[in-house]
């Protein structure tokens, strides 16, 4: 499918219009969507119900370095200052993408293609949303056209007849080979050597990462995977950026980092896992142990303490009673958090307050990024970093990038974290990492 991304129209200017046409059509396979059409491709579900794929890019933003947010606030004002939208509400004019976790990140291999920063308002747009399937496009520049932008509407949604509505999404490519970036002995060592650190009191907590590096009997479709991971991971988001043919970036994250509508905000911590036990009394037992660890506790309220005081800065902040998420394979103990904002802010700016979380990063922050720089072996890129959207008015959702994988061809790399704390036994970590791969792993291995 034909989705323009001019040259001319992916920076935003202030001679620049943003015009944006929607109408409802028969729902559409998004995968096969996907399928057939142009990079950069992106996708955003929510365990709320919103869902929608873009294609093309009529508009970017991206940014490096420690003023990103800056420039991406300064671009989102110049790209939404004079929009021209009309459809439902729910198909207004969005940006989708993500950032990284380091704000100096290099778009160096594997992560090329991947800013600091980078978000895309795609040329072509589905959205999905309490039963009804909406066609977006749009058009941004001084020559921006709404009568012809009227008649795109119509010969795309005359291609859209085409694609099939619902589409299999295939089996899995298979796995031929795995191998852990940091295989068990050096990552009990890396733990060990936090655990001093904690000890002689220089960090509180600090979260380690590995990656899993997996070759592929074929290549693989994310989209296909993304299609599963829906079935089997219904409460997770589910997301995907691929800013060019190469590696996507892609996951079913269980954490949100942040949503604003309005001046209401939502977020959570999200620390602490067990596995899902194989019977009801296992399974609860399981539950039992993550709210009665001393050790998840401790690591669970450094999370959320950590959280409340950042966004009481903003306004007033609610800690609600703590609970266990339980997932298709993990269980985490999760504890929601609301506040209500004293003025407007953008989402962007309550991103940029929280990322990186205690439960990505660790406590004391620099101290925390120090030891991750100085431990771990691979470019975290934008695995563990704000992924999500934000419109106009400076609403949006991001998640949290966990639980994810870049997959290119052939080849995937699957990454895992787990939170390092005073009393962590380096041998039990290692086990701990092996159910937050699985999530994609398994919906690439072929059934034996």
């Amino acid at each position: 499918m034909n989705t323009p991304d001019r040259e001319s129209s992916r920076r935003p200017s202030s001679t620049g219009r943003l015009v944006s046409r929607s109408r409802a059509v028969a729902d559409v396979s998004f995968p096969a969507f996907l399928a057939d059409s142009d990079a950069p491709r992106v996708l955003w579900a929510s365990p709320a119900g919103l869902e929608l794929v873009g294609a093309g890019a009529t508009a970017r933003l991206t940014a490096t370095g420690p003023d990103r947010f800056d420039t991406l606030r300064e671009g989102a004002r110049t790209l939404f200052a004079d929009a021209d939208h009309r459809g439902p509400a729910v198909t207004r004019p969005r940006v989708v993408g993500g950032l990284s976790f380091d704000a100096d990140h290099e778009p160096i291999p594997p992560w090329e293609g991947f800013a600091a920063a980078s978000f895309v308002l795609p040329a072509v747009q589905l959205t999905r949303d309490d039963g009804a399937t909406y066609l977006t496009v749009t058009d941004y520049g001084p020559d921006a056209d709404p009568a012809a932008l009227d008649d795109r509407l119509d010969t795309v949604a005359e291609r859209l007849d085409a694609l099939p509505m619902m589409q299999a999404s295939g089996g899995p490519p298979g796995v031929a080979a795995r191998r852990w970036l940091t295989d068990r002995e050096d990552w009990i060592d890396q733990v060990e050597r936090a655990v001093d650190r904690i000890a002689d009191g220089e960090l509180l907590k600090v979260v380690l990462a590995t990656a899993l590096s997996v070759e592929l009997y074929e290549p693989v479709s994310v989209p296909a995977v993304l299609e599963r991971l829906r079935r089997t991971y219904p409460d997770c988001y589910r997301f995907l950026v691929q800013p060019t043919d190469g590696g996507a970036f892609f996951g079913p994250p269980p954490e949100r980092l942040v949503e604003l509508q309005g001046r209401d905000v939502r977020t959570e911590a999200l620390a602490g896992s067990m596995p899902r036990g194989e019977t009801p009394e296992a399974d609860a037992e399981h539950a039992r142990s993550l709210l009665d660890s001393e050790k998840i506790q401790h690591e669970q309220g450094l999370v959320a303490e950590t959280i409340r005081e950042q966004l009481s800065t903003y306004g007033g902040v609610t800690v609600g009673e703590q609970g266990v998420r339980k997932l298709t394979n993990i269980q985490h103990l999760q504890t929601p958090i609301t506040a209500t904002l004293a003025a407007d802010e953008h989402v962007l700016t309550l991103v940029e307050a929280l990322h990186p979380t205690p439960a990505v990063g660790g406590l004391p922050l620099d101290r925390a990024l120090r030891t991750i720089g100085e431990t771990e072996s691979f470019d975290r890129g934008w695995y563990a970093s704000p992924v999500g959207w934000f419109d106009a008015d400076g609403d949006g959702e991001f998640a949290v990038g966990i639980r994810s994988g870049l997959a290119d061809g052939s080849s995937a790399t699957l990454f895992a974290g787990n939170g390092i704390v005073g009393d962590s036994d380096p041998a039990a970590e290692w086990e701990e990492l092996q159910p937050k791969v699985r999530p994609i792993l398994d919906e690439l291995t072929a059934d034996e």
